[in-house]
């Protein structure tokens, strides 16, 4: 146990996933304030818990211990602070966010919390929810994509066309190769990359830029950083599996999320199956996320839209992209206000054990 600020407590708190991978969750509280209860908050591909505590005035972790939150923040195997693996969405969904919430609950005491969730860790996390693997989970707010993975042209075109090539000589992406490039592989990629990336002097910036997305940068708009942030983020990234990228490509062809194992626990196509959770989602994403389109929410929130009605929430951020929603210089006026809003409206229509009474 560690303190951080002035009135915050920090626990790291181990759990065993479903597969036996060890892995963690960070809880982050004011030990005399957990009045509204916990809230697990879930990273994307190829970073870690930590991403979510950007050297800014105010994290959304101190937004939400300031608003009586008590704060999961949840390492499921895509962290980098473990040992690189070939991980799927699947297994996330499966494996790892149950899980977690089943781990928080039982050292918490309580029966129900709220998300907050982004990128991968939102579409694994939308997928656990959809399959019935949830239910203790009552709001939701997504950040970026959920169901229906969107993406520009240029990021098309690597997914379909560079991916097989890049497949041939290894089984990774590492943004760290802009700092390091060890192999053969890695220094071709960085070659690439040098030669296509002009926008900053961060050479892990232009390979975070050139693995997940397109654009100059591809996850955030650098006016929306302060520079402390910009050099912080160089040791945030590492490396992510061509195996997950397999996966969303095969999505994004077809238009929304599909497994690609573990076909006895869930759906091979997530909008052919009837959704077995009644937690209110909240959409958001930025106007101008290059990682994956606006439209990526749009979508999904119409899909659930469409199940319920006057139910569920969709929010774009102008001039915010795919990671600055976070970590952005303004964040605490432009976005967190919203996101801490819909947290504490909650789920008036949330039914326990509602996936038994299915």
């Amino acid at each position: 146990m560690t303190h951080t600020a002035s009135n915050q407590v920090k626990t790291i708190i181990p759990f065993t996933a479903g597969d036996g991978l060890e892995l963690n969750l960070i809880n982050i509280k004011n030990p005399h304030d957990v009045s509204k209860g916990p809230v697990i908050v879930v990273h994307g591909a190829g970073v870690r818990a930590n991403i979510f505590q950007a050297p800014v005035d105010q994290t959304i972790v101190d937004v939400l211990i300031e608003q009586g939150y008590d704060v999961w923040l949840e390492n499921w195997r895509a962290s980098i602070d473990f040992k690189p693996m070939l991980w799927t969405l699947d297994q996330a969904a499966v494996y790892d966010h149950p899980y977690a919430v089943q781990k928080i609950l039982e050292v918490t005491g309580e029966r129900q919390l709220k998300a907050i969730i982004h990128c991968q860790g939102s579409t694994s996390f939308t997928m656990s929810l959809v399959a019935g693997l949830l239910p203790q989970v009552t709001t939701v707010v997504s950040n970026a994509v959920s169901l229906h993975p969107v993406v520009p042209s240029w990021s098309k075109f690597k997914l379909y066309c560079m991916l097989p090539l890049v497949k041939l000589i290894t089984d990774y992406l590492n943004p760290q190769w802009g700092v390091k490039a060890p192999t053969l592989a890695a220094k071709l990629i960085n070659s690439m990359v040098m030669l296509t990336h002009h926008e900053c002097d961060n050479p892990v910036c232009k390979q975070v830029s050139f693995t997940y997305g397109s654009g100059c940068p591809a996850l955030w708009s650098h006016t929306n950083l302060n520079e402390q942030t910009h050099e912080w983020l160089s040791q945030e990234f590492a490396a992510v599996p061509l195996r997950f990228f397999a996966q969303i490509t095969r999505s994004i062809k077809r238009g929304n999320l599909i497994s690609v194992e573990l076909d006895n626990v869930l759906p091979q196509d997530f909008t052919q199956y009837v959704p077995k959770t009644c937690a209110r989602i909240v959409f958001c994403a930025g106007q101008k996320n290059l990682c994956f389109l606006a439209e990526s929410q749009r979508r999904s929130y119409n899909y659930f839209a469409a199940i319920t009605a006057d139910f569920h929430v969709l929010k774009l951020f102008p001039e915010y992209g795919h990671l600055d929603v976070f970590m952005g210089k303004n964040t605490a006026k432009d976005t967190f206000p919203f996101i801490i809003d819909e947290l504490n409206k909650g789920n008036p229509r949330y039914v326990e054990n509602y996936t038994e009474r299915l």
